[in-house]
């Protein structure tokens, strides 16, 4: 009898491939629910076919740990996974616990601590931007002294995820205001946060997959992101190609990486920026899946199924990578024109064989913001085909098209309303 899997977080929709790829592949899923009120079931989907829940505190994590162990071995459980970059590290500890294909439990803090991280490559011969962590506006101004940061720099915090914030400070002025955010972002609020050189060039990211220690490289991402001080990730394209002493030089930077933060079985997902020169610098290492479609981006262009594979390495199994397309895909995230109540969006594309998703996330009277991390994209689409770009001028034409209506939040009584907005996506 084949033994289930376990997934801790089964929301989003990398979970939901999971889920599938699991049942596809004859296990039976458990789940981990993000909160113990949160079940998930009965469900809908997938999430209907989840075989049982197991309910814990994921914010307490040693007693976590303990419930999730318990569970997993009166179940049988054969493989434990996740996508939430929050529970790398639970995972890793639960994994050795069970004696289950994992990551390495002491070196799973430098994939979630950036702190830590910085400190880990460095030591690894890994090349990054000059990182300092400070506890206050003062220190945050004297790192800025170092030659090796000053201005511009980046303020973010040691914990997070999806650009939430991150903020690249340009002056003095700027530079309290960032160490505040960044603080802000981590609940409860972190007592220390990293101020960092700024990498000029174009930021990419690497998708991989580990077994057993070995590292394959699927593909490598370009990344389209905002300007100003908050940057958001506006699309995701693959594959990226490069120069082959540059791609070379990147994965060599990149397995160095992800063995120094203990990725030994599972996924991972590192970014990195490429200056004018081919220089590789790596900005962050992840332990999981890389999100914002990244791994059905690969499906569509490369005809690897990254969630099987994935699932295979979790039972100890050899994962199929191979190749059996050479297509190009990007998607585009909608975001929103300014602050208010989401009314309605007109111009979403039709699904179709060049258009394979569309996705809306919100309702209307949901409130939305001009993007300041990632969660705050409203929706996508991917578009796929054979030439690099004609798919980058296809994605570009849709997204000229769709237009996004705002109305502007509830004022104070003493105020005159402001009348509805609507803007392009930028």
């Amino acid at each position: 009898m084949t033994r289930p899997l376990l997934l801790l977080d089964a929301t989003g929709p990398e979970s939901t491939a999971l889920i599938n790829a699991a049942l596809a592949r004859g296990h039976g899923v458990h789940a981990v629910p993000s909160s113990p009120t949160a079940t998930g079931g009965p469900g809908k989907g997938p999430h209907a076919r989840v075989t049982g829940w197991c309910l814990t505190d994921l914010s307490q994590p040693d007693r976590a740990q303990e419930q999730i162990t318990a569970y997993a071995r009166r179940h049988n459980v054969g493989a434990v996974l996740t996508v939430n970059e929050y529970l790398t590290d639970l995972t890793a500890y639960i994994c050795a616990d069970l004696d289950l294909p994992g990551n390495v439990p002491a070196l799973a803090r430098a994939a979630r601590d950036k702190a830590v991280m910085a400190d880990t490559l460095t030591a690894a011969g890994v090349r990054i931007p000059r990182t300092r962590p400070v506890r206050d506006h003062h220190q945050a101004r004297a790192a800025l002294a170092d030659p090796r940061i000053g201005l511009p720099c980046v303020i973010k915090p040691v914990g997070g995820s999806g650009s939430a914030g991150v903020t690249v400070a340009t002056s003095l002025a700027e530079v309290g205001g960032a160490v505040d955010t960044a603080r802000a972002a981590v609940h409860p609020a972190a007592p220390v946060v990293l101020v960092q050189a700024y990498v000029t060039g174009t930021q990419y990211s690497v998708e991989s997959l580990t077994r057993d220690g070995a590292t394959t490289h699927l593909a490598i991402t370009r990344k389209t992101v905002t300007a100003g001080a908050q940057r958001v990730e506006l699309a995701h394209s693959l594959p990226a190609r490069l120069p082959p002493d540059v791609q070379a030089a990147v994965y060599q930077q990149v397995d160095t990486a992800v063995h120094a933060v203990g990725v030994r079985n599972g996924a991972s997902h590192t970014e990195v920026i490429v200056d004018e020169t081919g220089r590789c610098t790596v900005i962050e290492v992840a332990a999981r899946l890389g999100a914002g479609h990244i791994a059905i981006l690969i499906g569509h262009a490369l005809g690897i199924d990254v969630f099987t594979a994935l699932v295979d390495v979790a039972f100890g199994h050899r994962p199929n990578l191979a190749r059996t397309v050479d297509r190009y895909a990007t998607v585009r995230f909608v975001t929103s024109p300014g602050t208010g109540r989401f009314a309605n969006v007109e111009g979403l594309p039709e699904p179709g064989p060049d258009v394979p998703l569309v996705r809306w996330r919100v309702e209307p009277g949901s409130l939305v913001h001009e993007p300041a991390t990632n969660a705050h994209r409203l929706g996508c689409f991917i578009v796929t085909g054979d030439r690099p770009a004609v798919v980058e001028e296809h994605a570009d034409m849709l997204l000229r098209q769709i237009i996004v209506h705002v109305h502007p939040d509830v004022p104070p009584a003493d105020q005159p309303s402001s009348a509805s907005t609507s803007a392009i996506a930028p």
